[in-house]
């Protein structure tokens, strides 16, 4: 236990037979259960976990590759099922350090819902990162802010995360993402239900490992799941549980916006083509539209980080 309350690790595992055992060795002694879902892995990853001495560990075998996200969520729900206080999420490729466990707990203990690390509030750990992993996860942070309403949580795409039982009996599991959208999901279902997250400053530890996401992959899917997550969040939080001039705002908005955009795109055109200039009076049909629409937009916007649950 810790502070008074039971503490379960979830760990998802897919072919890291190389650093699984050194991360289950570094697990401190006072978390209560030890969860550790294989996820259909094809090395040797099942056999380590096998030699693992530890009465704490509980094994949950995928029997395909399901992904990060569906890992978790049986981890989740087996966490639900022996009734614990708080669920830890640890990658099992050994960049969590996990002397930092206690410092992620403390904001749960002390009433916070979801806490999280953030590799981003110590410069010297910033130097560490790779540019790239740097650069994509500044991008990734403006989109989940915007989508999750989550807007003083950055380093979204961190995975050392706590939760408490209360906060994850709250969320529908069959609503996340089953693979590496997962930890971006849970910030909108969380600011939905109106869950407090706080940023602990955790650093990583960057090896040899190879990510498992590629750059295709968050191309390719992320920002449809973007916009999907931020027009279900408005809904939900904005109009069927409390109606707010949020909603109205981006409405209205988007569509001036839409409206000042296609329209000034076709006077400007239409105007190269003919070689004849537009008229002032036309010209501000878009310009209007325009400045209003983002008017709208960014108060929208202003209001929602308002909103954020402190």
């Amino acid at each position: 236990m810790y502070k008074g309350k039971t503490v379960a690790v979830v760990v998802p595992a897919y072919n890291e037979e190389t650093h699984i055992k050194s991360v289950l060795d570094e697990i401190p002694d006072f978390p209560d259960i030890v969860i550790v879902v294989n996820d259909g892995s094809t090395d040797h990853t099942l056999q380590q976990l096998q030699d693992v001495q530890d009465a704490r560990l509980v094994i949950i075998e995928n029997s395909f590759n399901m992904g990060v996200g569906a890992s978790m969520i049986r981890g989740y729900e087996k966490c639900i099922a022996l009734g614990v206080d708080i669920a830890v999420k640890v990658d099992a490729d050994g960049q969590m350090p996990l002397q930092y466990l206690p410092t992620l707990l403390d904001p749960l203990v002390e009433g916070y819902d979801y806490a999280k690390g953030n590799r981003f509030l110590d410069r010297r750990d910033l130097r560490q990162m790779p540019k790239s992993r740097l650069l994509g996860n500044m991008v990734l942070t403006f989109l989940t802010k915007l989508a999750s309403g989550c807007w003083h949580v950055f380093d979204p795409q961190n995975g050392y995360t706590a939760i408490n039982a209360q906060a994850l009996k709250l969320i529908d599991l069959n609503r996340i993402h089953r693979h590496y959208f997962f930890e971006n999901d849970m910030l909108v279902e969380l600011n939905i239900h109106g869950c407090r997250v706080k940023d602990v400053p955790i650093p990583a530890v960057y090896g040899y490992e190879e990510s498992g996401i590629r750059v295709a992959t968050i191309l390719s899917t992320f920002p449809w799941l973007f916009l999907r997550r931020f027009v279900r969040r408005i809904c939900q939080k904005y109009v069927l549980r409390d109606f707010s001039p949020i909603a109205l705002f981006l409405v209205l908005g988007a569509l001036l916006l839409t409206w000042g955009i296609g329209f000034g795109v076709y006077l400007w055109v239409r105007s190269t083509l003919t070689l004849v200039r537009t008229s002032t009076g036309t010209v501000m049909l878009a310009v209007l539209p325009l400045i209003l629409g983002f008017q709208l937009v960014l108060q929208a916007i202003v209001l929602d980080i308002q909103e954020t649950p402190k």
